[in-house]
């Protein structure tokens, strides 16, 4: 069959309807988006529909979007651009402890300038009680930053439920959810459920890497952490990257189009992914609930065999998955992600993270599910010598 991808959740491949877009653009609309002459003008409308399509996936107003370098900046923007803005008011924020390390990296930042960071515990499926955010919010509670879906168990945060409970406080603090991996895969409409500031990233939905996006509510200030010539408002200065904004519209208009066509379809790969696995190995462990968790995340333990070897075995049959976070995971430690949901060492170090995109198919599953079985014995007989 070929190469088989299942690390989605890393980074997506450019579609070709993303990649004719870029390259038209690249040809056609060099233009600075700042300039006052036609070529200025054209390379602002192509950054204006790009708003369009993505506001549209959020439902949302398009001068609600502002465009960043990717999730990171998002990240970092919302987080320190609250904090900066609402630190005279109070110094307590609030997050969980399977946040992706460009969140909780800003909140180990913050705490080095004397914020006060709250971080909530998650159950043995990676998600949060509400009965503990509720007893951690404080008056001087500026922000809560809690992640909608996470990158390595796909567990789901009861984010609405968050944002109905914090409406009710006396100083409601602000609201940020990084959306990166449920952009485009499950619902999220921030401002039907009143939430205040959403992450985007671009490469998780086949646009080119380089390019994200934030969502700010109308009336929501932060301050920025970028200075320079005042575009985009002045909350992001620099000039616009045309070509990825435009890649990221695109994108965002792709996946929707997907998602509207057959929503159940990652669901139905998903199952079909699980139920293999269970057949073959009765002893392999889900991480996380995957009957109620995001449809194109599955975290499995193998005990017995090394999470980084089984991944190398499988590359080597042209299978490509991940042991975690692609962004911490040349690091030889156990996964934060892991050690909070309670999973033991030797558990958490025989996992894999298979991650799946509407561009995955059923074939491509029924042939990994053969090529997992003999890895993973390969593997375990290596272990066991």
């Amino acid at each position: 069959m070929g190469q088989i991808y299942l690390d989605y959740a890393a980074t997506t491949p450019v579609v070709p309807e993303v990649a004719e877009a870029v390259t038209d653009c690249l040809k056609k609309d060099f233009g600075n988006p700042s300039s006052m002459h036609r070529l200025g003008i054209q390379a602002e409308k192509r950054i204006r529909k790009a708003r369009e399509q993505v506001s549209h996936l959020l439902r949302v107003e398009p001068e609600e979007i502002i465009f960043t370098s990717g999730g990171t900046e998002s990240n970092n923007m919302a987080i320190l651009g609250t904090a900066y803005d609402k630190g005279r008011r109070g110094k307590h924020c609030i997050t969980t402890a399977i946040e992706h390390p460009s969140v909780l990296n800003c909140f180990a930042h913050l705490e080095k300038l004397g914020y006060e960071v709250t971080y909530l515990p998650v159950d043995r499926n990676g998600v949060i009680s509400l009965e503990s955010l509720q007893n951690a919010l404080r008056e001087d509670t500026i922000l809560v930053s809690i992640m909608h879906v996470n990158n390595e168990v796909g567990s789901i945060e009861p984010v609405q439920q968050v944002a109905s409970l914090l409406n009710q406080c006396k100083n409601r603090p602000v609201f940020h959810v990084d959306g990166i991996q449920s952009f485009g895969k499950l619902p999220l409409y921030p401002k039907e459920w009143g939430i205040d500031l959403v992450s985007l990233s671009g490469h998780k939905i086949h646009a080119p890497k380089g390019v994200g996006a934030l969502y700010r509510r109308k009336g929501v200030r932060i301050q920025p952490i970028l200075f320079g010539g005042g575009q985009q408002g002045g909350i992001r200065s620099g000039t616009e990257n045309i070509t990825g904004i435009v890649g990221m519209g695109t994108g965002a208009d792709w996946i929707a189009g997907r998602h509207a066509e057959n929503d159940r379809y990652l669901y139905e790969l998903k199952e079909a992914l699980v139920s293999g696995i269970r057949k073959g190995f009765p002893d392999a462990v889900i991480n996380g609930d995957p009957e109620n968790s995001a449809p194109h995340i599955l975290s499995v333990s193998f005990p017995g065999a090394k999470g980084e070897v089984l991944l190398h075995t499988l590359e080597q049959e042209e299978v490509y998955v991940s042991t975690g976070s692609a962004c911490s995971s040349r690091e030889k430690k156990i996964s934060h992600v892991l050690k909070a949901i309670g999973l033991n060492e030797r558990t958490a170090d025989g996992s894999i993270r298979i991650s799946l995109s509407y561009l995955t198919t059923p074939e491509e599953i029924a042939s990994f599910l053969p090529i997992l079985t003999r890895s993973v014995q390969r593997v375990r007989e290596y272990t066991r010598r």
